[in-house]
């Protein structure tokens, strides 16, 4: 548990500051490798939430304090970074005072209208946060899949869910500090998870962020540098094929990629189920 105290705590006070971020990092990097032991867990995951997302469910997360706070990260950069939907990927966290209204979290998953092709994963680093458990129990009144990401193995949230992540991590350097090891090892997972799916759902192409939101200037150079890249054009032909394409950076590549306009370009991506690997291999057939 986060209560444990740490083997070195007793001398912490008196470390010095390079002593003292060394041992943090050490712990950081010993809790991020413990992640290995469970990664067949994120990999059922990953394909469940594909599945269920692909067919036009949503996901959904629920944490409370910290771990909520990490979940709205991980759903915030969704729609920018893969051109989701904004609704697509949603947080319902809750402050640390409201951590055991188990009744809140019944009625925040209630409210958030799952459904069976909709997932919901639990986040909650003791595993055993009444807010995060009521909103698994009502998940799994409407059908929806049920995943739990912990730091407790063997935990209430583990046993609720239909698929458990559960990182043993060890002792925190501050006992009780779940903003420490396990707020790392829930953004790391979160990150995995998020960007897996999206991937396998075609919103990334070769590694490049295809599904890109250019809403500011870095992200418009960004645009054009994957447009450029995989359209084989020029800056300049990329900043018009996306102008032309109304700043859909996947319509722009097939775009100069197949010579047609944004309308046939469009079109195109759409029989191909936005999948630019589908569009784009039709390129090299004779």
């Amino acid at each position: 548990m986060s209560e444990n105290l740490h083997p070195r705590a007793d001398e912490l006070d008196d470390l010095s500051a390079f002593e003292f971020v060394a041992l943090m990092h050490a712990e950081d990097v010993g809790a991020v490798n413990a992640i290995a032991a469970v990664l067949d867990e994120v990999a059922r995951a990953v394909e469940a939430v594909a599945e269920r997302v692909g067919s036009g469910g949503r996901l959904h997360y629920f944490g409370a304090g910290t771990s909520g706070l990490i979940a709205a990260l991980d759903a915030a950069e969704c729609p920018a970074t893969f051109g989701v939907a904004g609704d697509r990927v949603r947080a319902h966290s809750v402050e640390d005072a409201q951590e055991d209204d188990r009744a809140l979290g019944l009625d925040t998953a209630h409210r958030a209208g799952l459904g069976p092709r909709d997932v919901a994963v639990g986040i909650s680093a003791s595993g055993r946060t009444a807010f995060v458990l009521g909103a698994l129990e009502r998940a799994a009144v409407d059908r929806a899949l049920r995943i739990a990401i912990t730091c407790k193995p063997g935990s209430p949230l583990g046993r609720a869910a239909d698929i458990a992540i559960e990182v043993d991590k060890g002792p925190e350097v501050i006992a009780g500090s779940t903003r420490l090891k396990a707020g790392t090892i829930q953004k790391v997972i979160l990150n995995m998870l998020s960007t897996a799916v999206f991937t396998r759902l075609a919103h990334t192409h070769r590694g490049r962020m295809v599904g890109v939101v250019a809403s500011n200037e870095k992200q418009r150079g960004r645009a054009a540098g994957v447009v450029a890249d995989l359209g084989g054009a020029s800056h300049e032909e990329a900043v018009s094929a996306l102008e032309a394409a109304g700043g859909n950076v996947k319509v722009a590549i097939v775009m100069l990629r197949r010579g047609l306009n944004a309308d046939e370009a469009r079109t195109r991506l759409e029989a191909g189920g936005g999948d630019l690997k589908v569009v784009l291999e039709e390129v090299r057939r004779p």
